[in-house]
């Protein structure tokens, strides 16, 4: 295998790490609030209440990295190719998902994201 298209998809990677992270962060910071909102005011204060958390920013920085690294990674590749690649996020969620929040992921989303990884390792063949 091309060891630039290895160094490219090291870089996917990283992103889909990135995009997970975030997604956890994210999920974190929401759920030490309480988010039953009915009303602007309510909404209003949520959302400053949301800003106001660490794990928001640091999701947020995250984002830009990842945005930076997913900016080199287009220049290098194409998009059909990186977007496929790019799917591998799906798989770091579950994982994430399961470890950190420790939500039930069952069988039917397990067999999902092994069919996902199958199709992108397709495409990364192909």
């Amino acid at each position: 295998m091309n060891p630039n298209l290895i160094f490219i998809i090291f870089l996917i990677v990283i992103t889909s790490i990135c995009d997970a992270s975030r997604e956890i962060l994210t999920k974190f910071a929401v759920n030490s609030l309480d988010t039953n909102v009915d009303g602007f005011k309510k909404a209003a204060w949520l959302f400053i209440q949301l800003i106001m958390i660490p794990w928001v920013w640091l999701g947020f920085l995250i984002s830009i990295l990842s945005l930076f690294i997913w900016l080199y990674v287009l220049s290098k590749a194409d998009l059909n190719f990186a977007f496929s690649v790019d799917s591998m996020h799906y798989l770091f969620v579950a994982l994430a998902s399961r470890i950190f929040l420790k939500e039930k992921v069952g069988l039917a989303r397990w067999m999902g994201t092994f069919l996902i990884v199958v199709g992108i390792i397709l495409v990364s063949l192909g």
